[in-house]
């Protein structure tokens, strides 16, 4: 046996914790898994597992050599892919992450075009109200809105959104239309769980707003805030890009202009820069052609 496949097997061992379990997933007996595992130590010169009859653990030097096994051979396997065409076309599952509402309004457009294109590459989405860490969910692509960290992910700048308030004409009728900070405390307001709510501020212009006192709906999701400011419930602080449909259609009206709403970015962000894989790539040019080009993420275009 090569020593490839040796690594092959040994992360097989120390992923499964056991021979048995490793010999069925590569179709191999038993006694040759643990043959192969055995000769690499004796190619190496040193314990890598510490068996008894009842568990298999890694050895300190197991440890470090099972990492360095994943590395190399996950090398080989994009060598090999590379050298076979899958970096030069979109081919495989593609995984894709995004916030729930952007994701409905923006991103899956461009899903469906990009699978039209290629239809050798099938999709899988997320669409999640919360930070993706792209490794541990494997995940390929990301949109994130909002400021990033200095995470080491490769980003591409696609357009902003900003903070709106917005509520329902019928209710701007009936209560009136606010026209300062200050007036929100005379209004009914929505709010969405475990966010700071702009009417709760403290104004040095204009003294407190006491807004806080007067949020008579908090909901957990934004669908659940965007329908209620819909019904007529109230005044509700959203972005820009989760009220626009609602506002061409005239059953939403944006009120007053808070001066304290910083625009915030849009990117899309991977992993691999360098490189990613063309249905990564084919991916991230299609979706921020097409981000970049809409006026209701970019403003003034279109």
């Amino acid at each position: 046996m090569d020593r490839w496949q040796a690594m092959r097997v040994f992360v097989r061992v120390a992923e499964n914790g056991g021979f048995a379990a490793a010999a069925r997933q590569l179709n191999m007996s038993p006694p040759a898994v643990t043959r192969a595992v055995a000769a690499l130590e004796n190619r190496i010169g040193t314990r890598l597992l510490t068996r008894t009859t009842r568990s298999l653990m890694l050895t300190e030097a197991g440890g470090r050599y099972l990492e360095d096994c994943r590395r190399i051979l996950s090398d080989m396997e994009e060598a090999e892919a590379l050298a076979a065409g899958a970096y030069a076309t979109p081919s495989g599952t593609l995984t894709i992450t995004a916030p729930v509402q952007f994701g409905r309004l923006y991103v899956l457009p461009a899903v469906t075009e990009f699978l039209a294109r290629y239809p050798v590459v099938s999709v899988r989405a997320l669409f999640l109200d919360r930070v993706v860490n792209l490794i541990e969910e494997g995940a390929d692509v990301g949109i994130r809105i909002g400021h990033l960290a200095d995470s080491g992910l490769v980003a591409v700048r696609v357009g902003t959104v900003r903070r709106v308030l917005c509520a329902a004409p019928d209710y701007l009728d009936r209560h009136g239309t606010p026209e300062s900070m200050g007036d929100l405390h005379r209004h009914a307001t929505i709010g969405l769980m475990g966010t700071r709510l702009p009417f709760e501020r403290h104004s040095p212009a204009e003294g407190p707003t006491r807004g806080a006192t007067r949020c008579r709906l908090i909901c957990n999701t934004i669908d659940a805030v965007l329908a209620a400011a819909i019904a007529g419930q109230g005044i509700a602080p959203l972005l820009s890009y989760q009220v626009a449909p609602s506002v061409a259609e005239g059953r939403l009206r944006l009120v007053l202009d808070d001066p304290e709403a910083v625009p915030l970015p849009v990117h899309i962000v991977s992993l691999e820069g360098r490189r990613a894989p063309a249905k990564v790539r084919a991916f991230i040019d299609l979706a921020a052609a097409r981000l970049q080009a809409d006026p209701m993420v970019n403003p003034g275009r279109g």
